[in-house]
């Protein structure tokens, strides 16, 4: 067998999408929308899976992180005063000759993508925001936006969580939840999109402590994106020139992964300084007087912490890790994609992905579908083994074996379970448990297999 490793081509990655059911163009049946995306029935599975995993990390297994949820419509002012009404904008060019529109900083020697032409409008700001009204009444004050990120829920709810958990520095803040930017060219399948979601923490530190904080979240980030099934050499770290940082951030180290179109950013990990809660403060200030309430002590939220030794309040430095969901799914589907040639000159497709972000666990296939012996005994199985909580269990029940180990190959199934005619015939009753990577076969006992499936997909499993 040929376990060479080959480039990986976005073709086959979005043929296999659509065939097997993970991702969808938006729309498709009235011609798409360009930069939206659905997830069909494995790909929710998988990008589900992929949060979890993020949550658990991020949220469960440490001490110090508090979780939240923000609404997705988001007040005027506060994308004013984070600065994205004035800095979040892209430069866009039009091409005199077709008349398509182009972010200038994507294109190839200057030169249009459709036509090839040089003929092209200077370099202007395209605000990526989407705006939309609110009420019933359409004014100069009725409108709100969809956030283009969901840092600033957190930001504006940092008082909010002090309150009610009482932490303490160091401690952060995650949010996993939808953002929307109006690209002006989407791009590569679901990298670049205009609907996707974000998975991001905030980190509160003492100023000083900054720095080496921002160090510490890199690695272990990188080393995150590793556990996840990314190889070591698929990724690298790039840090950001003082040109290319946002207005916010003092220092960003972006984790790159090699895509089918290249390496690319995957997650950015910012270090923001105490820019937005100090924005924020300030601005209600400034809002309050405009609204002729006096911003005193009482008015105004002190975004800010009281240091127990000074009884000062201390305005946190924040480190942002900020993750695309939709770009991990790519790179999962990137790097579990794999065609291998098998001893009989036949290929095969597998889609080797952990196997706690296996969208389908197990597969559980009546060997004959009409026998109704074996058909029952494959539904108890499927019944105890679901009770089990890992994750979705699948009935099988085509009846031609092969195909559907080769269907499950490809979506990514970890094991198949296989019950034939000697499993409701003689006792102990077995099943044959088939691996998806080594493809070897073995019997198990009915009465063993909830045991050998829970210590299959442990949490500790690396595989």
């Amino acid at each position: 067998m040929d376990r060479k490793p080959r480039d990986k081509d976005m073709n086959e990655i979005v043929s296999l999408c659509k065939r097997r059911g993970f991702i969808f163009a938006s729309s498709d049946i009235y011609g798409g929308l360009q930069g939206v995306y659905d997830y069909g029935p494995l790909g929710v599975e998988l990008k589900r899976n992929l949060m979890a995993s993020w949550w658990r990390a991020m949220v469960y297994e440490r001490d110090d992180v508090e979780g939240l949820d923000g609404a997705i419509l988001t007040h005027r002012l506060v994308l004013r005063h984070s600065g994205h009404e004035a800095t979040f904008a892209d430069p866009m060019v039009d091409c005199r000759s077709c008349k398509s529109r182009w972010r200038a900083d994507h294109l190839v020697k200057g030169k249009c993508e459709k036509c090839g032409s040089s003929d092209l409008t200077e370099p202007r700001p395209f605000n990526m925001m989407f705006k939309t009204t609110v009420g019933p009444i359409v004014d100069d004050e009725s409108y709100a936006y969809l956030r283009p990120e969901t840092a600033q829920a957190i930001f504006t709810n940092f008082k909010n969580v002090i309150d009610s958990t009482s932490r303490r520095l160091p401690f952060g803040i995650a949010q996993i939840g939808k953002a929307f930017r109006n690209e002006i060219t989407p791009r590569n399948f679901i990298f670049r999109v205009r609907e996707f979601e974000q998975m991001e923490l905030e980190f509160f530190v003492m100023p000083g402590t900054d720095d080496e904080w921002h160090e510490k979240w890199v690695a272990a980030r990188q080393n995150w994106w590793m556990e996840q099934g990314l190889a070591k050499e698929n990724l690298k770290l790039y840090r950001q020139t003082k040109e290319e940082l946002s207005h916010y951030s003092k220092a960003t180290v972006d984790i790159l992964y090699k895509f089918p179109h290249g390496f690319e950013e995957l997650e950015g990990i910012a270090n923001r300084t105490d820019y937005d809660l100090g924005s924020h403060t300030k601005e209600q200030g400034q809002f309050k007087l405009m609204a002729r309430v006096e911003p005193n002590h009482d008015s105004v939220e002190k975004l800010a912490v009281r240091d127990a030794e000074s009884e000062q309040f201390i305005v946190p430095f924040v480190i942002e890790p900020s993750a695309g969901v939709d770009r991990g799914v790519l790179a999962l589907l990137t790097e579990g994609y794999t065609v291998e040639d098998l001893e009989n000159g036949s290929q095969r497709v597998v889609l080797k992905l952990r196997r706690h972000l296996a969208p389908i666990k197990v597969a559980v296939m009546p060997l004959a579908r009409n026998n109704e012996a074996i058909v029952d005994m494959a539904k108890q199985i499927k019944a105890k083994l679901q009770s089990l909580g890992i994750g979705r269990i699948l009935l099988e029940n085509t009846g031609n074996i092969g195909k559907g180990y080769r269907r499950h190959d490809e979506v990514g199934t970890p094991i198949c379970v296989t019950v034939d005619f000697e499993t409701i015939e003689k006792t102990p009753a077995k099943v044959t448990i088939r691996d998806r990577d080594t493809m070897k076969q073995e019997r198990v006992a009915v009465s063993e297999l909830p045991q050998f499936v829970r210590e299959y997909f442990r949490p500790s499993d690396s595989q």
